[in-house]
């Protein structure tokens, strides 16, 4: 547990899912209806720094967040996102993951999905043009 950590403090959110090694909460600052954010109960900041046992935890975390999300939403695609690290736009030092609901008609030209953080090299297949 780190003390100055939002996600290891006491909840300030009530967890969707919640199992021994992770919690399932919505996202703060969703950028589609239903984000959620699957993250470790221990302090761990990358998601290489895991054990196997969380890995597979975090998993089954996805999955499990992924059917609340259909059941509620019937969303048409997902995005799953681990930023990892400063320089992959990580801002809280806790691992978590992004399971982010999709929806026909969101994004004008959803092609290159996670592709688009780097916009000159998303739409690849213009090269091929």
């Amino acid at each position: 547990m780190n003390t100055h950590c939002p996600f290891c403090k006491p909840y300030e959110f009530k967890p969707i899912l919640e199992s021994n090694d992770f919690l399932v909460i919505e996202d703060s600052h969703p950028i589609s209806q239903g984000h959620l954010l699957i993250i470790t109960k221990r302090h761990v900041e990358s998601f290489f720094l895991t054990t196997e046992e969380e890995k597979i935890a975090l998993l089954k975390g996805i999955e499990q967040a992924k059917v609340l999300i259909e059941k509620k939403l019937s969303p048409d695609g997902f995005n799953i996102g681990i930023n990892d690290g400063e320089a992959a736009g990580q801002t809280i030092n806790h691992l978590h993951i992004h399971l982010i609901p999709r929806y026909k008609g969101d994004s004008k030209d959803p092609r290159g999905g996670i592709r688009w953080i780097f916009p000159d090299k998303a739409p690849y297949w213009e090269s091929n043009e």
